[in-house]
């Protein structure tokens, strides 16, 4: 294991050296970002999704006259309607957290947004399959059949029902796939695609929920305000989806303007546009780019931006590590660029205190390198990579150790040697940074980089509010 620490208290404004022959350098004394600190948006929007959910079963509750649950079959089929309208409306909400409407991003926060999506569709594929069989069930009991015999004749006598049972089927697909040890072994372009297949599900259970619903199939208030809501979601998607990124693109105009190799595996891909100067873009977030060239045009990766804004270009710094990765290697200066975003909260708008801590692994050094430009001075960052070799924009950051005055450690060796593995260990993060549980801490890297440190951090008392981790779903 070798430690290298890096610091600097030079106030002198330096050029960061870089190899190949992209854009001029960024300003050198970026100005730190000031901080939005309060988590009210989120709350509110988690407020008025609970309570849309309680509201979402009043219907069944005013339509269900007293004494009418007295049998088995009916308070079978009861429980069945409620979670029909549990699942109903959690679908709803789901779809709108895909929608990628700027506002939610904003309120939210993409990584909370990406974890109450795999919360929330967890919870809404075991009320689905739920919704299902106790429906069948209830309805065996009142027709005096056997649970075949009732599932046959739903779907052969009952309109929409072979669209309802296709619908709870891509739903336990859907969820199969977010399970995390699936996630990972799924290529990126597979999982997008049958992650689109949820919009479908959309289109398949609404026929099904206003043929057979029985709060929902009467014309009347409760119907009209389900259609309204399904209304509602159907703008949000097609705005955040399709009207928000013409607008950006059409505005911007982005273009490969070079792309530079940092490493035999990594490259630089530098981008250029019109009004570049009045682009809201903060260092750690990210954009889903599509680079309309062969092989590459007909798929959009989440890549974040590698050095803060600067008014003049844009840049990504990747990891070669697929087909498509690969393909951006061979980029032509002046190919266009589709880009969607900016999205994510790993940013220094949200820090919660005034102090930072960044924690990096192999690529993932590319938005801690652009976030580190935004921070108030005094930071600190540990990049961990496996060889010295693997070790990027190295003198990038040594320019910004000094120019933010921040402590840098370069921590190298294999994940079993004993020198990294002490260092990001509780007492190791203390021992380097003694006033760790009072700093913000950025964490970005491979996935078992992450949550190790997320436990070492834990146990060295860094509250879990101000533990970041970027993430780059939905």
């Amino acid at each position: 294991m070798t430690s290298h620490h890096t610091r600097s208290a030079a106030r002198r404004r330096e050029t960061p050296a870089r190899t190949g022959t992209g854009p001029s350098a960024p300003p050198a004394v970026p100005v730190a970002v000031p901080s939005r600190r309060g988590a009210a948006g989120r709350r509110g929007v988690a407020v008025l999704l609970w309570t849309g959910l309680a509201a979402s079963v009043v219907p069944w509750w005013l339509g269900t006259p007293a004494g009418s649950l007295d049998s088995t079959g009916e308070l079978l089929t009861a429980a069945g309607r409620i979670t029909g309208l549990f699942a109903g409306y959690v679908l709803l909400v789901q779809v709108l957290l895909m929608s990628r409407l700027r506002p939610l991003e904003r309120w939210i926060g993409a990584e909370h947004l990406t974890r109450w999506h795999r919360e929330i569709g967890a919870t809404l594929v075991v009320a689905v399959l739920a919704h299902m069989a106790l429906i069948v069930l209830g309805y065996a009991s009142l027709d005096r059949i056997s649970v075949p015999g009732e599932v046959r004749l739903l779907l052969t006598e009952y309109q929409h029902m072979v669209a309802a049972f296709a619908a709870a089927g891509v739903m336990v697909l859907l969820g199969l796939t977010g399970i995390r040890a699936v996630r990972r072994v799924l290529p990126y372009e597979l999982w997008h695609v049958l992650h689109l297949s949820g919009y479908a599900v959309l289109l398949l259970g609404f026929g099904h929920q206003f043929a057979h619903g029985q709060q929902l199939f009467r014309p009347g208030p409760v119907r009209t305000l389900w259609i309204a809501m399904y209304a509602g979601v159907l703008v949000a998607l097609l705005w955040g989806r399709i009207v928000e990124p013409l607008v950006f693109n059409f505005r911007h105009r982005l273009r490969v303007a070079d792309v530079v190799a940092e490493s035999p595996d990594t490259v630089s891909v530098y981008l250029t546009g019109h009004r570049l100067d009045q682009l809201e873009a903060l260092g750690g977030q990210f954009f889903r780019w599509r680079f309309l060239a062969r092989g590459c045009w007909w798929q959009a990766h989440p890549f974040s931006v590698s050095a803060a804004r600067n008014g003049r270009w844009l840049r990504i710094t990747v990891k070669v590590v697929g087909r498509h990765t690969a393909d951006l290697r061979d980029l032509d200066p002046g190919t266009r660029v589709w880009a969607d975003g900016p999205a994510g909260t790993f940013t220094a708008a949200h820090r919660t205190r005034d102090n930072a801590l960044l924690i990096a692994g192999g690529s993932g050094i590319a938005p801690v390198r652009a976030l580190l430009e935004e921070l108030p001075p005094g930071a600190a960052l540990i990049y961990r990579a496996r060889t010295t070799a693997d070790v990027l924009l190295r003198r990038e950051l040594d320019w910004l150790a000094r120019a933010r005055h921040a402590d840098v450690w370069y921590v190298i060796g294999s994940r079993d040697d004993p020198g990294p593995r002490q260092v990001l260990s509780a007492a190791g993060l203390r021992h380097l940074v003694p006033d760790v549980a009072r700093r913000d801490v950025y964490l970005c890297g491979p996935p078992g980089l992450v949550e190790a440190s997320v436990r070492a951090l834990r146990r060295a008392g860094v509250p879990r509010r101000q533990i970041h981790v970027a993430t780059f779903e939905l």
